[in-house]
């Protein structure tokens, strides 16, 4: 727990850094309230794969088809919504429970028929290419101006921003508070009242901080919401459920897990089909963002979660993750994209500058692991 934290602070850190490279590189243009609003929508879809992967990358396993997967049952979204006139709220359910059943399938052969996890999203990954470019007849499917397009554009007024803010620092101190308490109770705390404190008011200052840019521009987004919500639920289930702890287990040492009774099987179905849902609603404010279903959507995105958990704090080993750090993460890597963006900087330099970020990210994580 020790070494997340450390992380988390690292990551917040390197965040500022890039911010401060990039708005010096943009003459400020990168700081403004407007580009970071659009930073954040456009960093929601990573950040809520970044989530499910994970829980993925927890159990000790990898799911490289969640780019295209994504871009699949959002192209599925706009066919039943468009072509078929279906209600939205039809079309939601729809898509999750697509998307819960491709993560199925994945899981049935990664847990039940022992194929590696790689070599099965492997295949996910190039047969949900095909199957969107078979959906699609190649054609971009256009959404209307309706709820399901507000979904990846809307914002929510200034006031309700206000409230979440309310929310948000009556929850993280609750949090605090419970944590430093139990930890008195079992006298396992060696953190001291004024770096305690001082957490607080880091915490409560980042918040505030956020919902005021938000606010500045238009109100905090949508998608935005939309992740925090999903981040707050599986942060719960992963550290304060029976199944979270369970994946956990599986991720720092299957055998054992096993001979304690754990179902591991049973598990990793239950994260890939996990996996499944969060690419949907990912798949779904994707398409919604960008006003469209295109044969190519969801491309690469699979590679920027994973690269999003890994910097966060996830090991590739298994057994160690947090789902707020994945979010970091995902920030980092927008933050990287929409930067070198706005710099004008040559296509090639960015794939090079993002893989480097990514193996310097897991070289720090193995080094940690041999300390």
């Amino acid at each position: 727990m020790k070494h997340l934290n450390l992380r988390m602070y690292a990551m917040v850190l390197a965040l500022v850094c890039v911010w401060v490279i990039f708005t010096l590189l943009t003459g400020g243009t990168f700081l403004s309230t407007r580009n970071l609003s659009n930073l954040s929508r456009q960093a929601a879809v990573t950040a809520i794969l970044a989530v499910g992967m994970t829980l993925v990358i927890v159990s000790a396993n990898i799911d490289l088809s969640v780019g295209y997967g994504s871009g699949l049952l959002g192209a599925v979204a706009a066919i039943i919504h468009v072509w078929w006139g279906q209600p939205i709220i039809v079309t939601l359910l729809a898509v999750i429970c697509f998307g819960i059943l491709m993560g199925l399938m994945q899981g049935y052969l990664v847990a039940y028929q022992r194929i590696p996890a790689f070599i099965v999203t492997l295949g996910g990954f190039l047969a949900y290419r095909g199957l969107m470019l078979a959906f699609t007849k190649g054609e971009t499917i256009l959404l209307p101006d309706n709820w399901l397009k507000a979904i990846g554009n809307a914002y929510l007024s200034p006031l309700f921003g206000w409230g979440l803010m309310v929310a948000g620092l009556g929850i993280s101190g609750y949090r605090f508070y419970r944590q430093r308490t139990a930890r008195l109770q079992y006298g396992t705390e060696k953190t001291s009242l004024r770096i305690f404190l001082l957490k607080i008011v880091g915490t409560s200052a980042l918040i505030v901080m956020f919902i005021a840019v938000m606010n500045a521009h238009k109100g905090v987004p949508f998608p935005v919401c939309i992740l925090f919500g999903l981040a707050f639920v599986f942060h719960f289930i992963a550290n304060h459920t029976r199944f979270g702890r369970y994946v956990y287990a599986v991720g720092g040492n299957a055998e054992a897990a096993y001979l304690s009774g754990v179902n591991v099987r049973g598990i990793t179905l239950r994260v890939f089909a996990t996996m499944g849902a969060l690419m949907a609603i990912a798949g779904v404010v994707l398409t919604a963002r960008v006003g469209s279903a295109s044969p190519e959507a969801g491309r690469l995105l699979e590679l920027d979660a994973i690269a999003a958990c890994v910097i966060g704090g996830a090991s590739l080993m298994g057994g160690r993750g947090s789902i707020f750090g994945a979010i970091l993460g995902a920030f980092v890597m927008e933050s990287l994209n929409n930067g070198m963006s706005m710099a004008n900087m040559d296509a090639s330099w960015q794939d090079i500058i993002k893989g480097v970020v990514l193996v310097a990210a897991v070289g720090f994580d193995m080094a940690s692991r041999r300390r």
